[in-house]
Protein backbone atom coordinates (compact mmCIF):
# COMPACT_ATOMS: atom_id res chain seq x y z
CA UNK A 1 0.00 0.00 0.00
CA UNK A 2 1.29 3.48 -0.86
CA UNK A 3 1.62 5.49 2.34
CA UNK A 4 -1.39 7.82 2.39
CA UNK A 5 -1.03 11.49 3.24
CA UNK A 6 -3.49 14.07 4.42
CA UNK A 7 -5.38 14.55 7.69
CA UNK A 8 -5.37 11.91 10.40
CA UNK A 9 -8.30 10.61 12.42
CA UNK A 10 -7.31 12.85 15.35
CA UNK A 11 -7.18 15.87 13.02
CA UNK A 12 -10.82 15.67 11.97
CA UNK A 13 -12.48 13.70 14.79
CA UNK A 14 -14.71 10.66 15.21
CA UNK A 15 -18.01 11.86 13.80
CA UNK A 16 -16.66 13.41 10.59
CA UNK A 17 -14.84 10.12 9.91
CA UNK A 18 -18.10 8.21 10.42
CA UNK A 19 -19.96 10.63 8.16
CA UNK A 20 -17.38 10.05 5.43
CA UNK A 21 -17.90 6.29 5.82
CA UNK A 22 -21.65 6.37 5.28
CA UNK A 23 -21.78 9.18 2.72
CA UNK A 24 -23.45 8.14 -0.55
CA UNK A 25 -23.92 4.53 0.54
CA UNK A 26 -27.01 2.90 -0.96
CA UNK A 27 -29.38 0.94 1.24
CA UNK A 28 -31.58 -1.99 0.19
CA UNK A 29 -35.33 -1.94 0.84
CA UNK A 30 -34.82 -4.10 3.93
CA UNK A 31 -33.08 -1.18 5.70
CA UNK A 32 -35.88 0.68 7.47
CA UNK A 33 -33.64 2.97 9.55
CA UNK A 34 -30.03 3.38 8.45
CA UNK A 35 -26.94 5.17 9.76
CA UNK A 36 -27.30 8.40 11.71
CA UNK A 37 -29.36 7.12 14.62
CA UNK A 38 -28.59 5.26 17.84
CA UNK A 39 -29.57 1.97 16.22
CA UNK A 40 -30.51 0.75 12.78
CA UNK A 41 -33.75 -1.06 12.00
CA UNK A 42 -33.68 -3.85 9.45
CA UNK A 43 -36.73 -5.71 8.18
CA UNK A 44 -36.88 -9.41 9.01
CA UNK A 45 -39.79 -10.56 6.87
CA UNK A 46 -38.90 -14.20 7.52
CA UNK A 47 -39.26 -13.71 11.28
CA UNK A 48 -35.72 -15.06 11.83
CA UNK A 49 -32.29 -13.50 11.36
CA UNK A 50 -29.05 -15.28 10.51
CA UNK A 51 -26.16 -13.44 12.18
CA UNK A 52 -22.38 -13.82 12.27
CA UNK A 53 -19.38 -11.75 13.40
CA UNK A 54 -15.71 -11.78 12.39
CA UNK A 55 -12.71 -9.57 13.09
CA UNK A 56 -9.65 -8.54 11.11
CA UNK A 57 -6.65 -7.30 13.12
CA UNK A 58 -3.73 -5.49 11.50
CA UNK A 59 -0.57 -7.60 11.60
CA UNK A 60 -2.54 -10.74 12.35
CA UNK A 61 -5.14 -10.97 9.58
CA UNK A 62 -3.79 -8.43 7.09
CA UNK A 63 -0.72 -6.33 6.38
CA UNK A 64 -0.81 -2.94 4.75
CA UNK A 65 2.41 -3.70 2.86
CA UNK A 66 0.41 -6.42 1.08
CA UNK A 67 -3.18 -5.13 1.09
CA UNK A 68 -4.67 -1.77 0.32
CA UNK A 69 -7.42 -0.49 2.66
CA UNK A 70 -10.06 -1.11 0.00
CA UNK A 71 -9.00 -4.78 -0.20
CA UNK A 72 -9.17 -5.12 3.58
CA UNK A 73 -12.74 -3.83 3.53
CA UNK A 74 -13.80 -6.23 0.80
CA UNK A 75 -12.18 -9.16 2.60
CA UNK A 76 -14.11 -8.30 5.77
CA UNK A 77 -17.39 -8.54 3.86
CA UNK A 78 -16.38 -11.79 2.16
CA UNK A 79 -15.60 -13.70 5.34
CA UNK A 80 -18.80 -12.55 7.02
CA UNK A 81 -21.11 -12.90 4.04
CA UNK A 82 -19.89 -16.45 3.46
CA UNK A 83 -20.89 -17.41 6.99
CA UNK A 84 -24.56 -16.51 6.57
CA UNK A 85 -24.58 -17.97 3.05
CA UNK A 86 -23.42 -21.24 4.61
CA UNK A 87 -26.63 -21.47 6.64
CA UNK A 88 -28.67 -20.77 3.52
CA UNK A 89 -29.32 -17.07 4.12
CA UNK A 90 -28.96 -14.04 1.88
CA UNK A 91 -26.83 -11.24 3.42
CA UNK A 92 -28.96 -8.15 4.01
CA UNK A 93 -27.07 -5.82 6.36
CA UNK A 94 -23.61 -5.24 7.80
CA UNK A 95 -22.64 -3.43 11.02
CA UNK A 96 -19.02 -2.31 11.18
CA UNK A 97 -16.77 -1.55 14.14
CA UNK A 98 -13.43 0.13 13.35
CA UNK A 99 -10.54 0.65 15.75
CA UNK A 100 -7.38 2.58 14.91
CA UNK A 101 -4.55 4.69 16.37
CA UNK A 102 -5.28 8.43 16.41
CA UNK A 103 -2.50 9.12 13.90
CA UNK A 104 -4.08 6.82 11.29
CA UNK A 105 -4.56 8.76 8.03
CA UNK A 106 -8.24 9.28 7.30
CA UNK A 107 -7.58 7.95 3.80
CA UNK A 108 -6.99 4.49 5.31
CA UNK A 109 -10.41 4.40 6.97
CA UNK A 110 -11.99 5.91 3.85
CA UNK A 111 -10.57 3.03 1.82
CA UNK A 112 -11.70 0.34 4.27
CA UNK A 113 -15.17 1.85 4.45
CA UNK A 114 -15.42 2.13 0.68
CA UNK A 115 -14.38 -1.50 0.25
CA UNK A 116 -16.95 -2.66 2.79
CA UNK A 117 -19.72 -0.53 1.35
CA UNK A 118 -19.10 -1.47 -2.27
CA UNK A 119 -18.81 -5.20 -1.53
CA UNK A 120 -21.99 -5.11 0.56
CA UNK A 121 -23.95 -3.31 -2.13
CA UNK A 122 -22.78 -5.75 -4.81
CA UNK A 123 -24.54 -8.58 -2.96
CA UNK A 124 -27.68 -6.55 -2.26
CA UNK A 125 -26.91 -5.65 1.36
CA UNK A 126 -26.38 -2.35 3.16
CA UNK A 127 -23.98 -1.03 5.79
CA UNK A 128 -26.48 0.10 8.41
CA UNK A 129 -24.32 1.26 11.33
CA UNK A 130 -21.21 0.77 13.40
CA UNK A 131 -18.67 2.40 15.70
CA UNK A 132 -15.22 3.99 15.64
CA UNK A 133 -12.80 3.69 18.59
CA UNK A 134 -9.15 4.28 19.37
CA UNK A 135 -6.98 1.15 19.33
CA UNK A 136 -3.32 0.16 19.16
CA UNK A 137 -3.63 -0.99 15.54
CA UNK A 138 -6.28 -1.05 12.85
CA UNK A 139 -9.09 -3.48 13.74
CA UNK A 140 -12.12 -4.20 11.59
CA UNK A 141 -15.04 -6.00 13.25
CA UNK A 142 -18.03 -6.79 11.06
CA UNK A 143 -21.40 -8.29 11.94
CA UNK A 144 -23.64 -9.51 9.13
CA UNK A 145 -27.38 -10.13 9.17
CA UNK A 146 -29.00 -12.56 6.73
CA UNK A 147 -32.50 -13.43 5.56
CA UNK A 148 -33.44 -17.13 5.32
CA UNK A 149 -36.41 -16.21 3.10
CA UNK A 150 -38.59 -18.99 4.48
CA UNK A 151 -36.00 -21.77 4.15
CA UNK A 152 -34.87 -23.91 7.08
CA UNK A 153 -31.31 -23.04 8.13
CA UNK A 154 -28.53 -25.31 6.95
CA UNK A 155 -26.63 -26.76 9.91
CA UNK A 156 -23.45 -28.77 10.42
CA UNK A 157 -25.28 -31.36 12.51
CA UNK A 158 -27.76 -32.81 10.00
CA UNK A 159 -25.63 -34.65 7.41
CA UNK A 160 -26.55 -38.29 6.85
CA UNK A 161 -24.66 -41.38 5.68
CA UNK A 162 -25.09 -41.72 1.92
CA UNK A 163 -25.18 -37.96 1.30
CA UNK A 164 -23.26 -36.58 -1.66
CA UNK A 165 -20.64 -34.08 -0.49
CA UNK A 166 -20.36 -31.17 -2.92
CA UNK A 167 -18.32 -27.97 -3.23
CA UNK A 168 -19.21 -24.51 -4.53
CA UNK A 169 -16.16 -22.41 -5.24
CA UNK A 170 -12.55 -23.56 -4.95
CA UNK A 171 -10.05 -24.33 -2.23
CA UNK A 172 -6.30 -23.88 -2.04
CA UNK A 173 -6.00 -20.63 -3.96
CA UNK A 174 -5.94 -18.33 -0.92
CA UNK A 175 -3.39 -20.52 0.87
CA UNK A 176 -1.23 -20.51 -2.25
CA UNK A 177 -1.52 -16.73 -2.44
CA UNK A 178 -0.42 -16.39 1.19
CA UNK A 179 2.55 -18.68 0.57
CA UNK A 180 3.53 -16.58 -2.44
CA UNK A 181 3.32 -13.37 -0.42
CA UNK A 182 5.42 -14.83 2.38
CA UNK A 183 8.00 -15.95 -0.21
CA UNK A 184 8.00 -12.60 -2.02
CA UNK A 185 7.11 -14.33 -5.29
CA UNK A 186 5.29 -11.97 -7.72
CA UNK A 187 4.66 -14.49 -10.50
CA UNK A 188 1.09 -15.59 -9.72
CA UNK A 189 -1.00 -12.42 -9.19
CA UNK A 190 -4.34 -14.23 -9.53
CA UNK A 191 -3.51 -16.53 -6.62
CA UNK A 192 -2.34 -13.58 -4.52
CA UNK A 193 -5.58 -11.78 -5.34
CA UNK A 194 -7.52 -14.82 -4.12
CA UNK A 195 -5.90 -14.38 -0.71
CA UNK A 196 -6.24 -10.60 -0.50
CA UNK A 197 -9.89 -10.50 -1.64
CA UNK A 198 -11.76 -13.83 -1.51
CA UNK A 199 -14.87 -14.16 -3.69
CA UNK A 200 -17.35 -16.46 -1.93
CA UNK A 201 -20.21 -18.02 -3.93
CA UNK A 202 -22.85 -16.20 -1.87
CA UNK A 203 -25.83 -17.41 -3.91
CA UNK A 204 -24.77 -21.04 -3.60
CA UNK A 205 -25.84 -21.29 0.04
CA UNK A 206 -29.48 -20.29 -0.51
CA UNK A 207 -29.52 -22.47 -3.65
CA UNK A 208 -28.32 -25.47 -1.63
CA UNK A 209 -30.99 -24.88 0.98
CA UNK A 210 -33.68 -24.60 -1.71
CA UNK A 211 -32.45 -27.88 -3.25
CA UNK A 212 -32.84 -29.71 0.06
CA UNK A 213 -29.23 -29.94 1.25
CA UNK A 214 -28.87 -31.59 4.64
CA UNK A 215 -25.83 -29.69 5.91
CA UNK A 216 -23.42 -26.95 4.86
CA UNK A 217 -20.29 -25.13 6.00
CA UNK A 218 -18.06 -22.25 4.92
CA UNK A 219 -14.49 -23.32 4.13
CA UNK A 220 -12.60 -20.80 6.23
CA UNK A 221 -10.13 -23.00 8.16
CA UNK A 222 -9.46 -25.66 5.50
CA UNK A 223 -11.49 -28.25 3.62
CA UNK A 224 -10.55 -31.18 5.86
CA UNK A 225 -10.94 -29.15 9.06
CA UNK A 226 -14.33 -27.68 8.17
CA UNK A 227 -15.74 -30.94 6.84
CA UNK A 228 -14.44 -32.43 10.07
CA UNK A 229 -16.80 -30.12 11.94
CA UNK A 230 -19.69 -31.61 9.97
CA UNK A 231 -18.43 -35.12 10.75
CA UNK A 232 -18.28 -34.37 14.47
CA UNK A 233 -21.61 -32.58 14.66
CA UNK A 234 -23.46 -35.10 12.46
CA UNK A 235 -21.64 -38.24 13.67
CA UNK A 236 -20.71 -39.27 10.13
CA UNK A 237 -17.53 -39.86 8.16
CA UNK A 238 -16.70 -38.09 4.90
CA UNK A 239 -14.53 -39.61 2.19
CA UNK A 240 -13.19 -37.19 -0.42
CA UNK A 241 -12.48 -38.13 -4.04
CA UNK A 242 -9.05 -36.82 -5.02
CA UNK A 243 -9.97 -36.89 -8.72
CA UNK A 244 -12.60 -34.22 -8.02
CA UNK A 245 -10.07 -31.97 -6.28
CA UNK A 246 -7.08 -32.18 -8.62
CA UNK A 247 -4.90 -29.02 -8.48
CA UNK A 248 -5.29 -26.77 -11.48
CA UNK A 249 -2.37 -25.54 -13.58
CA UNK A 250 -1.78 -22.39 -11.52
CA UNK A 251 -1.66 -24.28 -8.24
CA UNK A 252 0.70 -26.87 -9.68
CA UNK A 253 3.03 -24.23 -11.11
CA UNK A 254 2.99 -22.26 -7.84
CA UNK A 255 3.74 -25.44 -5.94
CA UNK A 256 6.72 -26.13 -8.19
CA UNK A 257 7.96 -22.55 -7.78
CA UNK A 258 7.80 -22.76 -3.97
CA UNK A 259 8.72 -26.44 -3.63
CA UNK A 260 5.35 -26.90 -1.95
CA UNK A 261 2.64 -29.54 -2.25
CA UNK A 262 -0.51 -27.99 -3.80
CA UNK A 263 -2.58 -30.80 -2.26
CA UNK A 264 -1.84 -29.34 1.17
CA UNK A 265 -3.26 -26.00 0.02
CA UNK A 266 -6.38 -27.67 -1.37
CA UNK A 267 -7.05 -29.87 1.64
CA UNK A 268 -5.93 -27.67 4.53
CA UNK A 269 -5.73 -24.09 3.22
CA UNK A 270 -8.38 -21.68 4.47
CA UNK A 271 -9.81 -18.30 3.54
CA UNK A 272 -11.14 -19.21 0.11
CA UNK A 273 -14.63 -19.13 1.65
CA UNK A 274 -15.97 -21.78 -0.66
CA UNK A 275 -19.04 -23.66 0.56
CA UNK A 276 -19.25 -27.41 1.12
CA UNK A 277 -22.60 -29.14 1.57
CA UNK A 278 -24.10 -32.60 1.98
CA UNK A 279 -26.97 -33.34 -0.40
CA UNK A 280 -29.35 -36.30 -0.36
CA UNK A 281 -28.32 -38.95 -2.88
CA UNK A 282 -30.22 -38.50 -6.17
CA UNK A 283 -30.89 -34.76 -5.73
CA UNK A 284 -29.82 -32.64 -8.69
CA UNK A 285 -27.03 -30.35 -7.55
CA UNK A 286 -27.74 -26.64 -8.10
CA UNK A 287 -25.66 -24.65 -10.59
CA UNK A 288 -22.17 -24.00 -9.29
CA UNK A 289 -22.00 -27.14 -7.13
CA UNK A 290 -19.86 -30.20 -7.96
CA UNK A 291 -19.55 -33.53 -6.14
CA UNK A 292 -16.29 -34.12 -4.26
CA UNK A 293 -17.09 -37.04 -1.95
CA UNK A 294 -19.62 -38.97 0.08
CA UNK A 295 -20.80 -39.14 3.69
CA UNK A 296 -20.53 -42.56 5.33
CA UNK A 297 -21.05 -44.33 8.61
CA UNK A 298 -18.11 -43.68 10.90
CA UNK A 299 -16.09 -40.63 11.91
CA UNK A 300 -13.56 -38.22 10.45
CA UNK A 301 -12.43 -37.17 6.98
CA UNK A 302 -10.51 -39.45 4.62
CA UNK A 303 -9.23 -39.00 1.07
CA UNK A 304 -9.74 -41.97 -1.27
CA UNK A 305 -10.40 -44.05 1.82
CA UNK A 306 -7.12 -43.12 3.51
CA UNK A 307 -6.65 -41.01 6.61
CA UNK A 308 -4.30 -38.04 6.65
CA UNK A 309 -1.54 -37.17 9.10
CA UNK A 310 -1.10 -33.68 10.47
CA UNK A 311 -3.45 -30.75 10.82
CA UNK A 312 -6.62 -30.53 8.76
CA UNK A 313 -6.45 -26.74 8.67
CA UNK A 314 -5.94 -23.54 10.61
CA UNK A 315 -6.22 -23.34 14.40
CA UNK A 316 -5.90 -19.78 15.73
CA UNK A 317 -4.50 -20.74 19.14
CA UNK A 318 -2.43 -23.76 18.15
CA UNK A 319 1.26 -23.67 19.25
CA UNK A 320 3.17 -21.50 16.80
CA UNK A 321 0.04 -20.12 15.14
CA UNK A 322 0.99 -16.54 15.86
CA UNK A 323 4.06 -16.84 13.64
CA UNK A 324 2.36 -18.36 10.60
CA UNK A 325 1.40 -15.13 8.91
CA UNK A 326 -1.87 -13.28 8.39
CA UNK A 327 -5.12 -15.19 8.52
CA UNK A 328 -8.77 -14.28 8.95
CA UNK A 329 -10.07 -17.62 10.01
Amino acid sequence: MTNPTGPTVSDIGEFPVIERAVRARRQPRSTLVGPGHDAAVVAAADGRIAISTDMLVEGRHFRFDWSGPHQVGRKAVAQNGADVAAVGARPTAFVVGLGCPPDTPVAVLDGISAGIGEAAEEIGAGVVGGDLVQAGQVIVSVTVLGDLEGRPPLLRSTARPGDVVALAGSTGRSAAGLALLLAGNPDFPELVASHLVPTPPYAAGPAAAAAGAHACTDISDGLVADLGHICTASEVAIDLDSDALTPDTQLRRAGEALSADPWEWILTGGEDHALAACFPRGVALPDGWRPIGVALEGAGVTVDGEGREGSGGWESFAPGAASQGPDSR
